[in-house]
């Protein structure tokens, strides 16, 4: 997979989106979450993996733990070829998975249903009041 590949393949997934950070990263995220980071003037991409995934492929060549994350699990591949490319997407849609299923998503849209309600309560109480006034 090169990084145009990489890029269509994050944001396939629901609700995700990119963002260019730091200089040269394009972060891919969920609800806020990063789930993969695609370095583009020096072509590196990590992401999140399971601790057994984790154990497995930083044993691997040109794969190490992340800078600054590593200890949440992710690793950093320096080249997009240390791993084959079915397997790469089998890893990044992995790592989605997991940070979407921490995302509080169906929380956040019961406070936007329920804030939806309040202010058409109160509009309705506010006009009811404006009428009164006449």
């Amino acid at each position: 997979m090169n990084t145009d590949d990489i890029r269509k393949y994050c944001l396939s997934f629901r609700d995700s989106t990119e963002k260019l950070q730091w200089g040269d990263a394009l972060c891919f995220r969920t609800a806020g979450k990063m789930f993969a980071v695609l370095g583009l003037d020096r072509v590196r991409l990590s992401f999140k993996c399971a601790p057994e995934a984790f154990a497995e492929l930083i044993e691997r060549e040109d794969i190490r733990p992340a800078p600054y994350v590593g200890r949440f699990k992710w690793v950093m591949l320096d080249r997009l070829d240390a791993v084959a490319s079915a397997e790469l997407k089998v890893l990044i849609r992995q790592s989605y998975e997991m940070i979407s299923a921490k995302t509080p998503r169906q929380a956040s849209r019961r406070t936007a249903r329920a804030r939806a309600v309040k202010k058409s309560a109160a509009r309705v109480r506010t006009n009811r009041h404006a009428k009164k006034k006449k």
